[in-house]
């Protein structure tokens, strides 16, 4: 990697004990040869007095939330700047009262970065908003060598959306460089910034695989669940096919369909939870992760076809392969073909989609070693690498065009 010996200022949409995501690893493997400050997402007042003051979580963020605190929270290498509570305004609507609340939050976080970097002698660095399309802004006030925003997923919330979609517009047009995580995004916000680029997400459960071959216990939450085993992690949401879902276990009644991970109920049918064949386990630790994969036999992403779907490039397919695990998935990304070859196997319907699932079945270690070497090539140590390279690079014409 070309980027070394820099100090980078990560402002992240992910707090950094929250879920594992791609805005807090490129940071973990960018820290390795940087120093690396990431900025957590801030609480709000809100956040603030309704929290469980016992909660892990509260308690290590509570001597940093001073006004006058300039000390960082060590995370690894990382150093964590957590911002003192901001004013809760995602309620306002969209326009001049919001905006100008919103300054002053910004205001008030970008006081606390300067006020660290200033107390450890820094002066230059680059500054990367990682998808914090809350609080977009930051950048332009920082006045940092470079200004980069990592657009990880696309705007699928009300929440987000509701402020969102006018604020990643600034983002996007006042940023240096834009990295997106799908060529749909890229091609999205290429419109706006002509320095937009694509890196896709990874995944480095290959490497714990390739050390912990023939090792690794399957997960007792899992084990209860007869044989055949289909499985998917992640968030049970609004991305998943529920009608293509609805077919597929009907129609293979021998089959059980196992999901871990939260629920959003209120977009989840309710035959969901009826069905005799489907089995939800709540959110597990990212560490239980690969235990969990390997307690299936076939592992899923039966994501709908939409323009959103478009726009995604799931960790999780990464992950399944590091596994050596059989994918089968819904088509809703063609680009994804590009980096799987033929290992993965894509369906356009419901009843492609079951064939599949009965073809992969017959034989699940056919194909393993390939699986694997797919995920080899697509491993969070490369893509870092790719990332900072690309960075150097309009850091270097940055300074060559002043």
């Amino acid at each position: 990697m070309k980027l070394k010996g820099k100090i980078i200022v990560i402002l992240s949409y992910m707090r950094f004990d929250g879920l594992a995501s791609t805005n807090l690893t490129i940071a973990k493997y960018l820290s390795n040869e940087n120093a690396v400050y990431y900025v957590d997402h801030p609480y709000t007042w809100r956040d603030y007095f309704f929290s469980d003051k016992a909660n892990s979580s509260f308690k290590c963020r509570k001597p940093f939330f001073s006004w006058f605190s300039k000390k960082v929270l060590m995370l690894e290498k990382l150093r964590l700047i957590i911002p003192s509570p901001v004013l809760p305004i995602n309620w306002l609507p969209e326009g001049p009262v919001y905006r100008f609340f919103l300054k002053l939050n910004e205001k008030m976080i970008v006081r606390k970065i300067r006020a660290v970097l200033e107390k450890d002698g820094v002066t230059n660095y680059i500054f990367i908003n990682s998808w914090n399309f809350h609080y977009p802004n930051i950048g332009r006030y920082l006045k940092a060598d470079l200004y980069v925003y990592h657009c990880v997923d696309p705007l699928i919330t009300p929440y987000d959306k509701k402020h969102g979609e006018t604020s990643e517009k600034i983002l996007v047009t006042e940023s240096d460089v834009v990295i997106c995580t799908s060529r749909a995004l890229e091609r999205e916000k290429k419109l706006l910034n002509r320095h937009t680029f694509f890196i896709p997400n990874a995944a480095d459960l290959v490497l714990y695989y390739q050390k912990n071959r023939g090792k690794i216990v399957k997960h007792p939450a899992v084990n209860t669940i007869p044989y055949p085993r289909v499985g998917y992690i992640g968030a049970v949401e609004r991305r998943l096919d529920f009608d293509l879902l609805y077919k597929v276990a009907t129609k293979n009644s021998d089959m059980q369909f196992v999901f871990v991970g939260p629920v959003s109920h209120d977009v989840v049918p309710k035959w969901f939870f009826g069905q005799p064949n489907v089995h939800v386990i709540p959110a597990i630790r990212y560490e239980e992760v690969p235990a969990c994969i390997a307690s299936f036999d076939i592992c899923i992403i039966p994501f709908k076809k939409d323009e959103v779907s478009d726009t995604i490039f799931p960790l999780k397919l990464f992950e399944y392969l590091g596994m050596g695990k059989p994918v089968v998935s819904t088509d809703f990304n063609l680009d994804l073909q590009e980096f799987t070859g033929n290992v993965v196997r894509f369906a356009a319907c419901d009843i492609g989609f079951s064939d599949q699932l009965k073809e992969a079945l017959i034989n699940p270690q056919k194909g393993l070693e390939k699986r694997l070497h797919i995920a080899a090539q697509n491993t969070w140590q490369q893509r870092v690498s790719q990332f900072g390279d690309l960075v150097c690079e309009c850091l270097d014409d940055k300074k060559m065009s002043i």
